[in-house]
């Protein structure tokens, strides 16, 4: 599996990481799926909070973390499925639930601790590294993983 587009930002603010998340989502397809990677406190959830607005979520800020029930859906202009496998293994994550129907469905994925389960990602995916680096700033590499050429012309 190829990863050849990359790109980091900084972000300064809760706010700006929102906005970050924010920007990303339209640029997204129905079908994408985005591997959300960091320690904690590295912001993904402010991330997924900005990619829900993005999607047109109404209550965005209401978006939060789903560890304990391992998966939460929002209605927007696309549906997005938000994931949370920190406190699962691979093998339980398969064992749990029927994930394909969301890794390869009609809305965006989107997981955190992504790392945990990188066997079971799509061929092409989006992925997101979070970084602490200050009390409010969060740096976040962003990478194409996958071998097709259509990713290859992607805005993100």
């Amino acid at each position: 599996m190829g990863s050849s587009i990359y790109k980091e930002i900084i972000t300064n603010s809760p706010e700006e990481t929102v906005e970050l998340g924010n920007e990303i989502a339209k640029k997204l397809a129905k079908g994408d799926l985005v591997a959300l990677c960091g320690d904690l406190g590295a912001g993904k959830t402010m991330f997924v909070k900005g990619l829900a607005k993005g999607l047109g979520v109404e209550d965005y800020l209401h978006v939060n973390s789903p560890s304990f029930v391992i998966l939460k859906e929002y209605s927007g202009r696309m549906r997005l499925y938000h994931f949370d496998v920190y406190r699962l293994q691979e093998e339980s994550f398969a064992q749990t639930l029927d994930y394909r129907q969301y890794f390869y469905g009609n809305g965006i994925t989107v997981v955190e601790w992504a790392n945990k389960i990188e066997e079971l990602l799509p061929d092409e995916y989006v992925r997101i590294e979070a970084e602490h680096i200050g009390p409010e700033k969060r740096k976040f590499t962003i990478k194409k993983c996958g071998v097709s050429d259509v990713n290859e012309n992607s805005s993100i």
